[in-house]
């Protein structure tokens, strides 16, 4: 019989890690992990955080060693890429015209940045935040410090850029048409206490507004006010790369839609990390995680599944971010959906007027008297703790969830 080949479409964390995976469970037969960058696989998270701000090196982002993929005997190709998929005859067509057989095919295509569409938005002095290269040419323009930067866009590529940008010493501007960052994703409450922590730092904020234009030297907003800028960074989301799916003739609807065990419409073909829009099993509804943590723990899932092992993929969602003096973890997806905020330790009300530097508490976000979200500020190893509360699906006692005194342990149990 003809070996298996297990094709890997997207040279990203998720695809790199389903590939890992396969050789761990003892799969023997053919690997291919294809990405159109030159770089191996990587982990972006380093792209806005540690590497944009100049305290880690570009290496550490690396999945795995160079070695590692020869070592594995996975057939790793750089600088192309999946340029059609053709499901009748079980064939990947790569850009080149080269084409490769598959049993299996995994689509980790991952995401691209939205672009901002408005006069001027072109110009080489905008920067989106996507590939190493990305980072790489901004890092060497913020670097020298004394640039007039205006970032676009307070979600947390944007915050993340400012910080890393404030810290070489330039001017920051923060445009947001929201009334506070994050808040689509946080609500106003901790929206707050993140442009509280940004204007102590000097960073500046025009909120409520949106970009009207881009020129040499500025940009402007909707309003007119005209904001002086050497560099625009813009952070306004992400689209999927759906376009292979689509043409594929996948189901599509804001990413690639798959079951729990990351199957497409197609029982061969799987989608996992920022491209697949997957039915969560713990939530109960499709959800679609541009966070590392979910191409991390995806990609090794849809390994799993496309062995024919039972996959029920319903990881808590969990991102992570660090800007000046502020760490902070956050699990759970309540996208708004909450009735109430819930804090352990201090009420950051008072750091963000001003009253006090004390920035350690937990925030719990409760619908109906249960933990949907959780978020750790400068407080560390309870993650798994308040991943547990979630899965519990319980009511809690308010006055104990906000009691440091109580172990988070006792309220899940």
């Amino acid at each position: 019989m003809p070996e298996e080949t297990f094709v890997i479409a997207g040279a990203s964390l998720a695809g790199a890690k389903a590939a890992e995976k396969l050789r761990e469970e003892g799969f023997a037969g053919r690997v291919v992990l294809i990405g159109d960058e030159q770089r191996r696989p990587y982990e972006r998270p380093p792209l806005t955080k540690g590497f944009l701000a100049g305290n880690d090196p570009l290496d550490q982002a690396y999945v795995h060693e160079e070695s590692w993929y020869g070592d594995n005997r996975v057939d790793l190709r750089l600088g192309t890429a999946v340029a059609a998929v053709d499901r009748a005859n079980h064939e990947v067509r790569l850009a080149d015209g080269e084409r490769i057989g598959y049993t299996r095919l995994l689509l980790t295509t991952g995401a691209s940045p939205r672009r901002l569409d408005v006069p001027g938005a072109r110009q080489d002095h905008v920067h989106y935040i996507r590939t190493a290269d990305d980072s790489e040419r901004l890092r060497s323009i913020l670097i020298s410090g004394d640039r007039r930067v205006v970032v676009v866009g307070a979600g947390w590529i944007g915050l993340e850029a400012a910080a890393a940008a404030r810290g070489y010493g330039n001017d920051v501007h923060v445009v947001e048409p929201e009334a506070t960052p994050l808040h689509r994703v946080l609500g106003p409450e901790l929206g707050e206490v993140f442009a509280a922590v940004h204007r102590r730092q000097g960073v500046e904020f025009t909120l409520g507004d949106g970009v009207a234009e881009i020129t040499e030297t500025s940009v402007v907003t909707g309003s007119g006010t005209e904001l002086p800028a050497d560099v625009v960074i813009v952070g306004i989301g992400a689209v999927p790369n759906t376009a292979l799916a689509e043409e594929a003739g996948l189901e599509v609807d804001n990413g690639v839609l798959v079951d729990a065990a990351l199957r497409t419409s197609d029982p061969d073909v799987f989608a996992a990390g920022d491209v697949a829009n997957a039915q969560h099993p713990l939530l109960g509804r499709r959800i679609r995680v541009e966070h590392w943590a979910n191409a991390l723990n995806g990609g090794p899932a849809a390994a799993r599944s496309m062995l024919g092992q039972d996959v029920s993929f319903d990881q808590v969602p969990y991102f992570y971010t660090d800007q000046f003096d502020l760490g902070m973890e956050a699990s759970g997806d309540w996208a708004g959906d909450y009735d109430e905020v819930v804090y352990r330790g201090k009420d950051p009300a008072a750091y963000v007027s001003g009253d006090s530097d004390d920035l350690e508490f937990i925030a719990f976000w409760l619908s109906g008297g249960r933990v949907v979200g959780g978020m750790n500020v400068n407080v560390w190893d309870v993650t798994d703790d308040i991943q547990a509360l979630i899965r519990s699906g319980k009511p809690v006692d308010k006055d104990r969830l906000a009691d440091p005194g109580v172990p988070l342990s006792d309220l899940a149990s």
